[in-house]
Formats: structure tokens, C-alpha cells, sequence
């Protein structure tokens, strides 16, 4: 079968501490019940620097510079042994949040941003030397008066910007009456729509690719834009790909809780294999309430907040071309409705009966890529170390199935596995962070296959109690499939030409 490869990944990180102030969820509850609340209070104190979240070695493993694995050899807590980083690396960047706002305002098609005009001088030139956007630095335009910028709040209801301390802009709303075109919901759509360019940027960028070459775009945050009539109607897709320069690109929104990115990479791959599309670009923007979800009992136990990051990816789903790792579409499972909501039965349904489909056993696959949260993020929430909790599930079926022995429990997780390291983005840490690092070992020769583990609660939305979930195999390229691929195009060719040969025939004829 010719399968489709990843031809292609990127992965960007912005730093939010000031938008994690005014925007994340725990934060808006925290000042509607207690305005006057301890936590508000203190929560700025707990706040890191710039230079401190690029040192931090969970966000140098996420954009490249740090295998996973690394981690486990560096002392915890993590914040506190720092390694020498880099906002640039090999799969993406970190953005400073002063930066972002500028992006902001070039991603902004309706004039909703307003920056004040000496931030936007500063913002002028620090984008001009931006690699991916100083062609777009003009988009920021000359910047508006503080006092304008003020009576947009007070009167108008607009979402303040701050930086350093300093009111330096705001985001106004879309419609009157309208809420989910509110201030607050545009300043939401904007930030995914800003961080998703960011991704895809960088993802067009790192692997010198053209954007006139991508032909369709799945975006698969956890936010969704729309209006009264149809909220979630979209489409972030075709806004991101728009300043991106992708033109020849059409594109559609897909929602999915946390397991949204692997249902999106799935539907990339069906699209490819079928020859609908050659080149698809899967792209996830960050989400601005999951900032500080937890920071009460970060700032409880004295530590940093360590939610200040937005998320955001990118992978580019294409034809096979015989060298780059290929989506096993044969090999995918699948959390379907009768399964149940159980932990083991959901984990069977997403690993072991796909990998029974094909004749696989658990140790056949090389890395297993679960919700890779960051465990120094989640465990003094009390929610535990959820990728090591993965693992240990996945050991313990590998031990039923007669795969591994009890004794080998341990050196399964520990070879199998990895330690969390993307931030609790929500759709983020689901199975796609480690897709970039497995591309690499595959075509470097140290990896043969690797096991994406998309999950979601679909109780969320008070829908239904249900679980959700999907999984597939990437696997290192045999060449195989592409020397024996059929040439669409040329297939297109040969029946276009019987065709107008069978026309000239009947004109002929008459």
C-alpha cells in the first residue's frame, strides 16, 4: 500500500505571563467569586522571566533542542536546573510576549488590535528583524494614543494588552451584541489564529518548503470561531494559511477535545492516500485559558506558575516520496462508542487492537507518543504523572497479552516511554510532540516505528460521558512503497487523452 509520510514538523512556544494574568479560565472564575483573593494576589510574584522559560529544559525539548529522554538526567524539579537554551531550535521558537502582540496585530484582519503608538515603534523594529515576518512589518501600522486605547475599555468593553507592567494596548470587540464575537472571545480566536501562523511559519520555514505547495489545512485547536448564528462555524484554517501565504490552500476546522490532533493527522493521511490532496498541513494555535489552569497550587506550593505558554504545531502530511517516515493507515485504532469508558478498555481499544490488526506486539513499537504533559506542571495539581500513567497501563496489557514478563515492567516504561514535556495546552501534549524527534530517528536509521495516543474527554461538553480516542503507527520508509506507487498524474493523463480520443471518435462518427 503507498501511505503517506510526514514530510515535515514544527513546533513554537510563546511566553504569556500577561495574557495568563487577564485571560486564563482559573483566573477569570478567581476574580468573578474573590476579586480580593489571596491567590490574585500572590499569582505575580510566581510569574517567570523570559530568559527563565527558555532555560527551563521541557520547552528546549519541545521545539527541538533536547530529547525527551535528556530530561531524565537532569536533577528535579526541572525549574529549578535550568540548561543553557535557546529561543530558536530545530523544530520552532520561543516567543516573547511583547513579540507576540505584534504578530497579533499582523494576524488581525478586522482593525481589532489596538497597540499604542511608542510599543508599536519598538514592536516596528524588533519584527523588521524577524526572519519569518519582517516582510510584514508594515501591517502594524502607526499605533494608536493611550487615550484611545483607554476609552476602548471603559466604554467599550475591549480586552486590555499589558506588558511590563504598562497598558500597551487592547482587543476590541466584534459586534455590539454579539457574544461570541466579545472582546474576550476575539482576543481567544486571535491568539490561536497568531500562534498557528507562528507554527506553520516555521514549519514552511525549517523544512524549505514553498506555501504555494500545501493544498489543504486541518486546524485542530481547542477553540472555535464563529458567530451567533454558528458558533464554531470556523474557519481558522484558511485564516492562518492566508498569512502564511499558502494561496493555493482551502482548509476546515476540526474539534476534538485533547484527542483533536490525531483525528486531524488521520484525516490528512486519508486525504493524501486517497490523492484528494498531495500536501496537508495539520496546525494547532495555543489556548489562552488553559494559562495558570493551575496556578493555585503552583503558587500554593510555592512554586512558578509554570502554565505561562501557549502552544502551537505543525505537521505536514504528503505524498510518499520514499524516504520520509509513512502513516500506517492500516494501523490505526479507535475508541469507538461501545468500548466503554473503562481505563484498560480504552487503552486496549487504542493500542493493542490495532496492533493485533496487524499482527504486532506491544514491544514491536519502538516509542509510544501519549499525553505527554508535563509532569512537573501536573502532579502537584494532584492529577500525577499522566504520560508515566500511560505507560504503566500499556505494560501492564503488554504483561496479559504474554508480550513482556512482571519484571519487565519497569524497563518497558523507561524504553518505551518518555518523560512529559509539552505545556497543558489541552490538544497539545496529545501524542503529537514527539512526532518531529521520531521523523528524525527514522530517517537517521534509530527508530523504526512509533505509536501516536490521541485521548479526550468528551464529557467536557455535557454531551455525553464518553471517552474519546484514536491512534496510528508511524513507521521508518521501506522505499517500497513509492517505486511502486501509481503516478496519478500521469494516470490523469492517459485518461484524459482516451477520453478526448473517444470524443474525436464520435464527431467523427456523426
Amino acid at each position: 500500500m503507498n501511505y503517506p509520510v510526514i514530510k515535515g514538523t514544527a513546533y513554537a512556544l510563546v511566553h504569556a505571563p500577561n495574557l495568563l494574568l487577564v485571560q486564563g479560565s482559573t483566573q477569570n472564575m478567581e476574580r468573578a467569586k474573590n476579586p480580593d483573593s489571596e491567590y490574585l494576589r500572590k499569582l505575580p510574584q510566581h510569574l517567570r522571566s523570559f530568559s527563565e522559560v527558555v532555560n527551563y529544559p521541557p520547552n528546549q525539548a519541545y521545539i527541538g533542542n533536547l530529547l525527551p529522554d535528556e530530561l531524565n538526567n537532569i536533577a528535579k524539579p526541572w525549574y529549578e536546573n535550568p540548561v543553557q537554551g535557546d529561543s530558536q531550535g530545530k523544530y520552532g521558537e520561543i516567543m516573547d510576549e511583547a513579540l507576540f502582540y505584534a504578530l497579533l496585530k499582523i494576524s488581525d484582519a478586522f482593525d481589532l488590535v489596538m497597540l499604542e503608538k511608542s510599543f508599536t515603534e519598538e514592536l516596528k523594529e524588533r519584527i523588521a528583524s524577524h526572519p519569518l515576518f519582517a516582510h510584514q512589518a508594515d501591517l502594524l501600522k502607526e499605533g494608536y494614543g493611550l487615550e484611545d486605547i483607554e476609552m476602548r475599555i471603559q466604554d467599550h468593553k475591549a480586552e486590555e494588552l499589558h506588558f511590563d507592567g504598562k497598558l500597551v494596548g487592547c482587543v476590541k470587540r466584534a459586534h455590539d451584541w454579539d457574544v461570541n464575537l466579545n472582546a474576550h472571545v476575539m482576543l481567544e480566536n486571535l491568539v490561536v489564529k497568531a500562534s498557528g501562523v507562528l507554527a506553520l511559519k516555521n514549519l514552511i520555514a525549517k523544512n524549505d518548503l514553498a506555501p504555494e505547495e500545501i493544498e489543504y489545512i486541518i486546524e485542530c485547536s481547542e477553540e472555535a470561531c464563529g458567530d451567533i448564528n454558528q458558533r464554531g462555524g470556523g474557519n481558522f484554517a484558511k485564516a492562518i494559511g492566508e498569512v502564511c501565504g499558502c494561496v493555493n490552500a482551502t482548509g476546515s476546522d476540526l474539534r476534538g477535545f485533547c484527542a483533536a490532533p490525531a483525528h486531524a493527522l488521520v484525516q490528512a493521511a486519508a486525504l493524501v492516500q486517497a490523492g484528494v490532496y498531495k500536501n496537508v498541513a495539520v496546525v494547532a494555535g495555543g489556548a489562552t485559558a488553559k494559562l495558570g489552569m493551575n496556578g493555585k497550587d503552583h503558587v500554593g506550593k510555592g512554586m512558578p506558575v509554570l502554565e505561562d505558554m501557549l502552544g502551537a504545531f505543525a505537521v505536514l502530511i504528503s505524498e510518499n516520496d520514499g524516504v520520509n517516515p509513512v502513516i500506517r493507515t492500516d494501523i490505526v485504532g479507535r475508541h469507538n462508542i461501545g468500548r466503554g469508558s473503562a481505563p484498560q478498555a480504552v487503552m486496549e481499544a487504542l493500542v493493542t487492537d490495532p496492533l493485533d490488526r496487524a499482527g504486532l506486539k506491544i514491544t514491536d513499537v519502538d516509542k509510544y507518543s501519549v499525553e505527554m504533559q508535563n509532569p512537573e506542571i501536573t502532579v502537584p495539581a494532584g492529577a500525577g504523572d499522566v504520560p508515566n500513567a500511560n505507560y504503566k497501563m500499556i505494560a501492564a496489557l503488554g504483561v496479559k497479552r504474554g508480550d513482556i514478563e512482571r519484571q519487565q515492567l519497569g524497563d518497558f516504561v523507561a524504553e518505551h516511554g518518555m518523560p512529559g514535556f509539552a505545556p497543558t495546552q489541552g490538544h497539545i501534549p496529545s501524542g503529537a510532540p514527539f512526532i518531529g524527534y521520531a521523523r528524525d530517528l527514522m530517517l537517521e536509521g534509530k527508530m523504526k516505528r512509533m505509536m501516536v495516543v490521541g485521548k479526550g474527554s468528551l464529557f467536557l461538553g455535557r454531551m455525553t460521558n464518553l471517552f474519546d480516542g484514536v491512534s496510528f503507527v508511524i513507521e521508518a520508509n521501506s522505499g517500497e512503497s513509492a517505486a511502486g506507487a501509481v503516478d496519478t498524474d500521469a494516470v490523469k493523463k492517459v485518461v484524459a487523452a482516451a477520453m478526448r480520443a473517444v470524443a474525436e471518435r464520435l464527431m467523427e462518427e456523426e
